[in-house]
């Protein structure tokens, strides 16, 4: 009864406001717009008489508009298919990335398995000549020297495309190359592989490859210019250097370009020296150390 006296009472301002001057209606408008404010959506008078509170309001066809129970009845439930979507897609991301794991394992273990150790390497033997040694046991697919080139205890890696070679390989233990014979023994590690973009492009970039250095297990704490002045005062100048690392890995990596090779061949005898707090390893580089390309500044 109440909303119909106040439409009524509505109804009857707005015939006023039509014979009323501009004025006097610009001034009754915001006197309904009052009037209006007044209305409360929500009482009794705006329920159909045949709803009740047992009734199913779904069955009478009415969408009634109640701030607790829309909140509550929209909650999300712990097993709501939302959760069951994320729980589905969260285990097939953990099983893709164990199968990637166990992908990754098995290439390692079968590059393993494609590989020889050969130690006891004469300081004059390239990796060229080396890999020439075992081309009759099938087809070398990567060679690394390792260690001191004015040591016989060089040491290096040969990878074959399959286990066939590295078995055949192991046939020529005991050959002699240069002045000693070799040691060919089955691998309990595979090569890492190199990113082919790093390697040398050019002759400029061979002869930079003879003056640098690959330096790893670098304390954590010891900067760029420490590491600068310790291979500067024990083998010579040093023009570029590059430290790579991140707060992923325990150690840090370097590469170190010297003006003239004899320095870096110096720098191949601080291997085991310590730098910082821990021993560091130096073994010849495969890649350069290019110039960082500075980019244009975009305006």
């Amino acid at each position: 009864m109440a909303a119909a006296v106040v439409a009524a009472d509505i109804s009857t301002d707005a015939n006023k406001i039509d014979s009323k001057p501009k004025g006097e209606s610009e001034f009754s408008v915001q006197k309904l717009v009052d009037m209006f404010t007044k209305l409360n959506p929500l009482a009794k008078e705006f329920f159909p008489s045949s709803y009740g509170a047992g009734n199913d309001q779904r069955g009478q066809g009415f969408n009634i508009f109640r701030p607790n129970s829309f909140l509550a009845n929209n909650k999300v439930a712990p097993n709501d298919d939302h959760q069951n979507n994320r729980r589905r897609r969260n285990n097939f991301t953990q099983g893709r990335r164990r199968l990637n794991g166990r992908s990754l394992k098995a290439q390692r273990e079968d590059s393993v398995r494609r590989t020889v150790y050969v130690s006891d390497i004469d300081q004059h033997v390239t990796e060229e000549r080396l890999a020439a040694l075992f081309t009759n046991c099938g087809q070398v697919i990567d060679c690394r020297i390792c260690g001191d080139p004015h040591s016989v205890l060089r040491f290096a890696f040969v990878e074959f495309a399959d286990e066939h070679g590295a078995r055949a390989a192991l046939t020529l233990g005991g050959t002699v190359l240069g002045f000693y014979p070799v040691r060919v023994l089955p691998s309990k590690t595979a090569i890492l592989p190199v990113n082919p973009t790093f390697l040398p492009r050019s002759d400029d970039e061979r002869e930079m490859c003879t003056r640098t250095v690959y330096c790893t297990n670098i304390d954590k704490k010891i900067s760029q210019s420490e590491v600068k002045n310790f291979f500067e005062s024990s083998c010579g100048e040093v023009t570029r250097l590059r430290l790579l690392g991140d707060q992923v890995h325990s150690t840090r990596i370097a590469f170190v370009e010297f003006a003239i090779a004899d320095s870096a061949i110096l720098a191949l005898n601080c291997s085991g020296m310590p730098l910082g707090t821990q021993p560091i390893r130096v073994s010849p580089s495969k890649t350069p150390v290019r110039p960082r390309v500075t980019r244009p500044v975009s305006r």
